[in-house]
């Protein structure tokens, strides 16, 4: 005996207690696709047979089956359910979750379930209790259709049982192994001049028809790479050409070249075929004019087999592993890949708010505005004057019929092409409206919702999977962002941190560029870039050519051209006017040097240092490094002094006299540290700024280019206006030559020597994976003097170095390559126009990350 069941099923186990239902589920089905009501006994009471814990089970047992549910996941309910009562709950949860409820009733022989019983310790109970589950169960066995279940399967002897083939048969809608590429074409409305136009656009073929039927006799059409059209319905309805668009359609559904859904219209010409009474209005006088005039020695054949195609077209389909959906008007994320009465209408119609608007026309939800699925969906339905991206759908209905364009949508592509109306065929009885300048995506990211970043989250990016935001560090990250960061829309990425070198073992250093060297070299890589340290403040500068591009790109109103902010997101300035014109100056230089036309780009994102240090640390200054330099300068100062007095009087106090004037020594080293960082800013024109990466800018991450590149192309800008941009000094060292090596040293020995503040060490290429992931993107080698700053005065004393250099790297490491991967993933996301929630979930993550408890000197 063969069963078959939908992929996509709720199967309840209908037996009485001894009639196998757990050994029918375990050979039949898998492990975690079973949930047994004694088992849920067992995990609320520790005893399977416990019946005054049923009720508890029971709800448990309703839990665990939504969620799988929820989840798409089959399920079988092994438990008697011999009474109507039982069985309701599982009807209900298969009707909400929008799956197919399967009975299988296992009618077993009373003496059987008697015999099973009694060979089992734990189900001795009187045998009343089988003859009334077997007395339901017959009693059920003719209504359980009418309770609501789809498929009912009746087991009548134990040889049907033990022989039994179940047979899973996936939904119609499950066309997941159709990988493409397809065409995927807006609503048509019998404009099927525009039809041809479009398919020879998008290169398809026109070849004679493949059908006898002289109805049917029409051009076949065929994309000779293999390309696939699919239509997302109306096809019918208030054009000139509307049998010859069925018929089209038709031919190439025939002939595998063509996937078609349907639309509303179809399924209201459908019923009035069928004879309903439906009202003739909406172009639907037009389709049936075109009906009568079919010959009428074929009209009756042509409209059953009209009838016979609308019938059998699916409500939706899922495609390509199920990263594609398509539907007439969407399709929400738990319907996708369902079967019911609901997915049916909702891809017909969409969702409702139950209003009429001032046109006499149901107010329709925007239900995409609200999607957070992982597959893209392709719909129509709604006309539209342009088809734009929204939450990873879009609509492609741009109301041809309307005298608007015919749509389609290039997959994987995502290219949109299309053709004009010849003419307007039918008065739109609502306008289109106007194209906005801002996108409807941008207009729906004007708020974000705090849900898309409370909580622990793991966040998968393409560099490193499974980066976890833990609940403590969002809540930090979100008074951040919340009261002190720029305007969301315009943090498309945040920096990473970077580690240090591993501790130099040489006397007096804790960094030098040797471990830098070794590092890189045991991951296997052969050469690097060495660039100047600028002893400035990390700022991301994000500027556009003009402020239209800022309004269209980053959905910004009366905002400028721009942003300069902090690695926190931070805006770096307080005074809006020095940054107005900053970036105006920035903006006149790529001008200038026709960055705009090179980069076929109207804005840019670049990772920078801005001089001086004190454009940003004043406070810091004023607040820490100043009062410990004057501080320690006096007091050691007077010190010295006593000291001085002391040993005149004949005490021998040389030793802490040493001691005091070498700690004075270092003060003053202390002090000559950071003064030489700072340097007073008066106007716009004491201020530069170092680009070191060009981070992004339209159509293009520009991490798949070299460090290099990077510095080629910043060096070319900086010539434009060296006043206000510096170019970084680097050299390129091969690490299979030791003179290369010296000669890297070397600069950085002189550099330091000389106040700098030290180098970053990067491999060529931008991104680079090693054997357990990618690998540190920058390692930094800070010079003696400058560290003086960063661990006090007296660091590089004996005792304090020995102790330094037990620092710990590990966290700081994996610190820097998350937030690195982060970054990255920020910048692709939003170059690929994704929703601006999925772009600060990284730039959100970057932040929360921060909050991790790690030793800020490193």
């Amino acid at each position: 005996m063969k069963i078959t069941i939908p992929e996509l099923s709720l199967v309840i186990l209908i037996g009485a207690s001894g009639s196998g239902k757990s050994t029918f589920a375990r050979n039949y089905f898998q492990q975690f696709e079973v949930i047994s009501s004694d088992f849920c006994r067992g995990l609320v009471s520790d005893d399977e047979n416990n019946q005054a814990s049923s009720k508890d089970a029971f709800e448990l047992l309703h839990y665990i089956t939504a969620k799988r549910l929820a989840t798409g996941k089959l399920t079988v309910i092994d438990a008697t359910n011999v009474q109507p009562e039982d069985r309701k709950e599982y009807i209900k949860l298969a009707r909400e979750y929008h799956f197919l409820s399967v009975a299988i009733a296992l009618n077993v022989p009373e003496e059987v379930c008697h015999e099973r019983n009694a060979q089992r310790s734990d189900r001795q109970f009187g045998s009343h209790v089988v003859r009334r589950h077997t007395q339901a169960l017959r009693r059920s066995l003719r209504g359980l259709e009418r309770e609501g279940f789809r498929y009912v399967h009746v087991l009548n002897s134990l040889e049907d049982i033990n022989n039994l083939e179940i047979e899973r048969q996936p939904l119609w809608n499950n066309r997941k192994y159709e990988k493409g590429p397809f065409d995927i074409i807006g609503d048509i409305h019998g404009c099927c001049d525009e039809l041809e136009g479009l398919l020879q656009k998008l290169g398809y073929l026109k070849k004679p028809s493949i059908q006898s039927d002289k109805f049917w006799n029409f051009p076949l059409y065929h994309h000779p790479e293999g390309r696939k059209a699919v239509f997302l319905g109306d096809l019918v309805d208030r054009g000139n050409r509307i049998l010859d668009t069925v018929k089209l359609v038709y031919n190439m559904v025939q002939a595998g070249t063509g996937i078609c859904v349907p639309g509303n219209h179809e399924h209201k010409l459908l019923r009035k075929l069928r004879g309903k009474n439906v009202r003739v209005n909406h172009g639907l006088e037009q389709t049936l004019a075109e009906i009568d005039s079919i010959p009428e020695d074929i009209r009756e054949t042509s409209i059953k087999e009209l009838r016979e195609f609308f019938d059998s077209l699916v409500s939706h389909y899922v495609l390509d592993g199920g990263n594609l959906v398509v539907a007439h008007a969407g399709m929400k994320k738990e319907m996708q890949g369902r079967g019911s009465g609901a997915v049916r209408e909702f891809a017909l119609y969409g969702e409702t708010t139950g209003e009429i608007d001032e046109f006499g026309l149901p107010v329709r939800f925007n239900w995409a505005s609200e999607y957070r699925g992982d597959a893209m969906v392709v719909y129509g339905h709604t006309p539209v004057p342009e088809a734009e991206w929204l939450n990873n759908t879009i609509d492609i209905d741009t109301g041809c019929v309307f005298g608007g364009k015919l749509t389609a949508l290039r997959y994987p592509e995502k290219e949109l092409i299309s053709v004009d109306a010849a003419k307007v065929y039918c008065e739109p009885v609502k306008p289109l409206g106007i194209a906005s300048n801002r996108t409807a995506q941008q207009e729906i990211d004007d708020v974000l919702h705090i849900e898309d970043v409370l909580g622990k989250r793991i966040i998968n990016t393409r560099l490193q999977n499974n980066i976890t935001i833990r609940e403590e560090n969002s809540i930090a990250a979100l008074e951040v962002m919340s009261r002190f960061a720029a305007n969301p829309k315009w943090l498309i990425y945040l920096p990473p941190t970077m580690s240090p070198v591993e501790t130099s073992q040489l006397p007096g250093y804790l960094e030098r560029p040797e471990q830098a060297f070794t590092y890189y070299q045991n991951q296997g890589i052969t050469e690097v870039v060495c660039e100047e340290k600028h002893m400035g403040s990390r700022a991301v500068v994000v500027v556009c050519r003009d402020e239209t591009a800022a309004n269209r790109r980053f959905g910004v109103i009366n905002e400028g051209i721009g942003i300069i902010y902090t690695r926190t997101g931070r805006k770096f300035f307080n005074d809006e006017t020095l940054e107005t014109e900053l970036l105006t100056r920035l903006n006149t230089t790529l001008t200038d040097s026709n960055f705009w036309e090179i980069f076929n780009t109207d804005w840019v994102c670049l990772d920078c240092e801005l001089l001086p240090w004190t454009a940003k640390a004043q406070g810091l200054l004023t607040k820490q490094y100043a009062p410990v330099g004057m501080s320690s300068r006096l007091s050691l100062g007077n010190a010295i002094a006593l000291l001085e007095k002391a040993q005149n009087r004949g005490v021998d106090i040389s030793s802490q006299l040493d001691s005091y004037k070498q700690r004075a020594e270092m003060a003053n080293l202390y002090v000559d540290a950071y003064r030489r960082y700072c340097w007073n800013v008066g106007d716009i024109s004491d201020i530069k700024l170092a680009p070191f990466h060009i981070l992004a800018s339209e159509g293009a991450v520009h991490t798949d280019k070299t460090h290099t590149w990077h510095m080629e192309e910043i060096a070319k800008i900086a010539k434009t206006n060296p006043e206000l941009l510096l170019a970084t000094n680097y050299q390129v060292i091969d690490l299979t030559d030791v003179n290369s090596k010296n000669r890297g040293i070397t600069w950085w020995e002189e550099m330091t020597a000389t106040g700098g503040e030290g180098m970053v060490f990067k491999p060529m290429e931008y991104i680079v994976r090693g054997n357990k992931g990618i690998i540190q993107p920058a390692i930094k080698c800070r010079g003696k003097e400058y560290l003086r700053i960063i661990y006090g005065a007296e660091y590089d004393s004996p005792e304090n170095c020995e102790r330094l250099r037990h620092r710990g790297l590990s966290h700081k490491r994996s610190l820097a390559m998350r937030e690195f991967a982060l970054g990255v993933e920020a910048l692709s996301r939003f170059v690929a126009k994704k929703p601006l929630r999925q772009v600060h979930e990284c730039v959100f993550g970057v932040l929360a990350l921060e909050s991790e408890p790690v030793d800020p000197r490193l």
